[in-house]
């Protein structure tokens, strides 16, 4: 996605393998870029029945929301990394780590919200190791619902979490794929 290769290039810093897009993805949001982020989505995945957005708490949950408005307006639901009073219920759980923050996660979602019926898009800022993904496609199989694919605005194609969702057999779908940083310098690829 063009629009989102600019942003990266113009406002985008490299702090060795980190990637950093804060001024307008996971910290403070661009609104109009994931209305966009999320129209490309509803593009890329037409045809494919979305009844529900998966996405894990935090900076997944704009650009589901932004999405799913794209798809009709269905519900989003993120897993949350920790239990609050208000999780309750059976859960549907995976473990994940995340590359960012070097901490493993146990992600949860209550499992009222999904049901065999659902077909469900997960959504995700980042994709570097697919730890993330990986959980949330395992809480979809728990459910018993089907995974119509996932889409990220950022892969790491100098990471394996790309190559091990595809090799699992998922679609995925990446806004933006970024090579390995050479001299500081930020790089595009195609998968």
């Amino acid at each position: 996605m063009e629009l989102l290769k600019a942003r990266i290039r113009e406002e985008g810093r490299l702090e060795g393998d980190v990637l950093k897009v804060d001024s307008f993805l996971n910290h403070q949001m661009d609104v109009e870029l994931l209305d966009a982020m999320g129209a490309e989505f509803a593009r890329r995945f037409a045809g494919s029945p979305v009844t529900k957005i998966l996405t894990v708490e935090a900076s997944g949950i704009g650009i589901a929301v932004a999405a799913a408005r794209h798809f009709g307006n269905v519900p989003v639901i993120f897993a949350k990394k920790t239990r609050s009073k208000n999780l309750d219920g059976r859960l549907l759980a995976a473990k994940v780590h995340s590359f960012t923050k070097d901490t493993d996660y146990t992600v949860q979602v209550a499992a009222r919200y999904l049901s065999p019926a659902d077909s469900v898009l997960i959504l995700d800022d980042f994709l570097a190791r697919g730890q993330a993904l990986l959980g949330l496609l395992d809480i979809v199989r728990q459910a018993g619902a089907r995974a119509v694919g996932c889409g990220v605005a950022i892969e790491k194609g100098f990471q394996d979490g790309g190559r091990l969702v595809r090799a699992a057999g998922v679609r995925l779908e990446s806004l933006a794929v970024i090579a390995a940083p050479e001299k500081g310098q930020i790089r595009f690829m195609d998968v």
